[in-house]
């Protein structure tokens, strides 16, 4: 068995082999690993977002420090208009 993912799935059936209580501690396991991935994937995917969104805002104030007015400013960030205006009050 020189083939890694083959010998991955041999010892995984040997190990399910074993009696319920071993395969159910695996199956709490395996089912804690995929949560684990889930919660991270999730929270990547939020601060990515929240990082778009923080560089929007900035392009904004930076369009707005220029002087261009807010609907031009609107179309380039996709910020709302509301969202735009509250920038440009501060």
């Amino acid at each position: 068995m020189n083939e890694p993912m083959l010998k991955k799935a041999m010892d995984t059936l040997e190990f399910l082999s074993q009696d319920a209580a071993t395969r159910m501690e695996y199956d709490a396991r395996m089912k804690h690993l995929r949560d684990e991935a889930s919660r991270m994937n999730g929270a990547k995917a939020e601060g990515i977002t929240e990082g778009v969104f923080r560089e929007k805002r900035e392009t904004a104030r930076k369009l707005l420090a220029l002087g261009h007015d807010v609907d031009f400013v609107v179309k380039l960030t996709e910020l709302s208009e509301q969202e735009v205006r509250n920038l440009q009050k501060n």
